[in-house]
């Protein structure tokens, strides 16, 4: 077929007739029945390069997808540009037998051009008797990056599917996919036994994507201002888990904001509807889990915003290119804390090495992402193998802000020499520990507050020593082991490194180490009030040693903080500060505002009410049933079983029940599920620690304790002293 015939074809059948970036060299390509491999980013057109030579080409495409909600939409497309609905059919689960029977009809008549099928429905013996006897025009692999363990989205069943189509019929093959590093594309083309197939590559820069990474710190309050700044935007929240989605979402809806949930826990119809609503712009914002997005035909997407940190890059490129498809303005904002890597990495425990060693990598490529300081755009096309000529892109945020940096060297070598002094068998925060001087119970028990090289680094905090030596596994000087994960070992590149010690550059405003807090609590939108911070820190200090009780029983350093920036006057108004609660603001909340009220009046501060986040009500169906079960001393499992909630729900009920002012004594179950020496081992920490947080003593006691173990404690500790 000549050029120009093709070219007809595809404005009589799509309206236009001008080829984008390698179109027209894959669609002659597969015209001239060759197998053929397409890597073009999201936006590029890879389904035009499998549509129009499947309506030119005598018999049916089999088009093979991993959703249905994607074939859903893919064949929506097609009957739009054609007045027959029989051009194109999906044929999966979810179709009755009267359905799937006209679809049969449809395709053994020669009516249906391309035919949209999941793998696992090919697995089906009829499906492939059905298969026998229709005459295949090639099979195109949409998604192809499922084949490979490599890819941010491993199927098992793709892995299959060679065999599968050799037991069918053979035809040519054409893979496509929008995101694939080197290896990954090597795992594709040898699984489909295709490794003679024509290649097109098409860049993968979109330079009118802005990449930027924020550090996690109040997220929902920034991410209700930033929509809020791009008003009748539509975009794209995701989230890791579910739970955090519909919790977004609601938080959003109840501050004006015209969102919706989505992920695949909630039923189809209801999926379906919710992006037909966002498709249809009558609802601006979808915050959702990586269930959605995969095909989404919507060209006019302004912005994508990672809450949680995606568990490769990969599928961080895969999820931003869902923005400005139209060439217009897309904006890429992921939220970073290093917490996030830690919850990546805990949820690999468990999985086969082979896994946690591919995940390992995965993770630390994303963490290099994220806390590097030179060009994003560089960063993320160099993981796909392409190189970018410039130096600075000029739309993303280490170009736009650039970071200053400083000579790191004397710091690394000080750290490995005390990850050399302790044997290599410790993790992250116990070497920082040893780096800074932080005797706590951990240290004191290994004795390494002994050792030569403890408060070597006292200079610095602990943040600063964790930052260097994240930085150090960026650079591959150490590493996380996997069969004990998380223990940090010198690597040879880190061994020469120590023999002939060079630059190594680590950024001056690393934002990253930041406390991530969350707005579930009202909190305003100025700025902290460093000099009534400062004074409120001195009074907590001297009411936690009157009562001898670590400051942050008193009031968390966020709580503080809060409270330098809303300036609550009233107890009422104090305990809506995040983290005080009812109880605690009338214990020892009266000091805290006549301060606050003075603080206002001297210096003739306007007070900014007007700014105040609203929250979802507290809709906790269980506390009263909780608090009547345990004063009859009920055993937790038993009053989760009867709530119907986990006993992680439950602990969380707990939580908000103490945090909020009521006492729960627990006593009587710890005595029967902890010794009484490990209860008090656990309680003298939280006696002397700087801080309360759950990963952080799980940290200290190298896993040795649960993290449930240690919530209860805490939980014991709170309602013993903190109400």
């Amino acid at each position: 077929m000549d050029i120009d015939y093709i070219k007809d074809k595809m404005l009589f059948h799509f309206g236009f007739n001008t080829f984008k970036g390698k179109q027209k060299e894959v669609i002659t390509n597969i015209l001239k029945n060759r197998n053929t491999f397409v890597l073009m980013p999201t936006g590029g057109g890879k389904s035009l390069c499998y549509q129009l030579p499947a309506l030119l080409k005598e018999g049916t495409a089999i088009v093979i997808s991993p959703l249905i909600a994607l074939m859903k939409n893919q064949v929506d497309a097609m009957r739009g540009f054609n007045q027959n609905d029989s051009i194109a059919h999906f044929y999966n689960s979810s179709l009755t037998k009267a359905q799937a029977s006209e679809v049969r009809r449809d395709v053994l008549a020669g009516k249906t051009k391309l035919l949209y099928v999941a793998p696992e429905s090919l697995t089906r013996g009829s499906n492939i008797e059905f298969l026998k006897q229709v005459k295949i025009s090639f099979y195109a692999i949409d998604e192809a990056h499922c084949i490979s363990e490599w890819g941010h989205d491993f199927r098992p069943e793709y892995r299959n599917i060679r065999n599968i189509i050799e037991d069918i019929q053979q035809a040519p093959v054409i893979a496509l996919t929008a995101t694939a590093t080197p290896k990954v594309q090597q795992d594709i083309l040898k699984n489909l036994g295709m490794v003679d197939a024509d290649v097109y590559k098409s860049s993968f820069n979109r330079s009118n994507l802005y990449y930027e990474v924020r550090p996690k710190s109040n997220p929902e309050k920034m991410l209700i201002r930033f929509i809020n700044e791009n008003k009748n935007k539509s975009g794209i929240i995701y989230c890791l888990s579910r739970k955090k989605v519909e919790q977004l979402a609601e938080t959003l809806q109840v501050n004006g904001i015209n969102a919706a949930p989505y992920h695949a826990g909630l039923e189809a119809s209801k999926r379906s509807n919710t992006q037909d609503l966002f498709l249809k712009e009558e609802v601006k914002v979808i915050v959702a889990t990586i269930a959605f997005g995969m095909g989404i035909d919507k060209p006019d997407v302004r912005f994508v915003i990672h809450y949680d940190m995606p568990k490769s890059l990969e599928a961080y490129y895969q999820e931003t290119g869902r923005a400005g498809r139209d060439g217009g303005e897309g904006k890429c904002i992921a939220l970073y804390s290093y917490k996030d890597i830690e919850k990546l990495e805990r949820f690999m425990q468990g999985k086969p090495v082979a896994e946690q060693e591919i995940g390992a990598q995965l993770i630390e490529e994303t963490m290099s992402y994220a806390e590097s300081s030179i060009c994003r755009r560089i960063s993320l096309l160099n993981y796909f193998g392409e190189d970018y000529s410039q130096d600075n892109c000029g739309n993303c945020d280490n170009c736009l802000k650039p970071k200053e940096e400083f000579e790191g060297k004397d710091y690394l070598l000080t750290a490995m020499k005390v990850i050399k002094e302790v044997q290599q068998k410790y993790k992250i925060g116990h070497i920082a520990n040893i780096l800074s001087g932080v005797a706590n119970a951990t240290i004191k028990s290994f004795k390494h507050n002994e050792l030569k090289t403890f408060g070597i680094g006292k200079e610095k905090d602990v943040k600063f020593w964790s930052m260097i030596i994240r930085r150090a596994l960026i650079e591959k000087y150490l590493m996380k082991e996997i069969e004990q994960y998380g223990v940090l070992k010198i690597t040879e590149a880190g061994e020469n490194f120590i023999k002939n010690p060079k630059s190594f550059p680590v950024s001056e405003n690393n934002i990253f180490d930041v406390e991530e807090t969350s707005s579930t609590a009202q909190v305003s939108g100025g700025a902290t009030d460093t000099e009534l911070a400062s004074m409120l820190m001195s009074l907590r200090e001297q009411i936690a040693k009157k009562e001898d009780l670590p400051p942050y029983v008193i009031f968390q350093e966020p709580s503080i903080h809060d409270m330098a920036t809303q300036y609550p006057v009233t107890i009422d108004e104090l305990a809506k500060i995040q983290g005080v609660g009812t109880g605690k603001a009338k214990r020892y909340g009266k000091k805290f505002i006549e301060l606050i009220a003075k603080h206002v009046e001297v210096n003739d501060i306007d007070r900014p009410q007007d700014m105040v986040l609203k929250t979802v009500a507290n809709k906790s169906k269980h506390k009263i049933h909780i608090i009547k079960a345990i004063d009859s001393q009920k055993d937790l499992e038993t009053i989760a079983d009867a709530q119907g909630i986990s006993m992680d729900e439950l602990i969380k009920e707990m939580e908000a029940i103490v945090f909020s002012g009521t006492k729960l004594n627990i006593d009587y179950y710890l005595a029967d599920v902890l010794d009484e020496e490990y209860q008090e081992e656990l309680y003298d920490y939280f006696r002397e620690a700087d801080t309360d947080k759950i990963a952080v003593a799980y940290e200290e006691f190298e896993g040795d304790y649960s993290e449930e173990e240690i919530r209860l404690i805490r939980l014991q500790f709170y309602s013993e002293n903190g109400i």
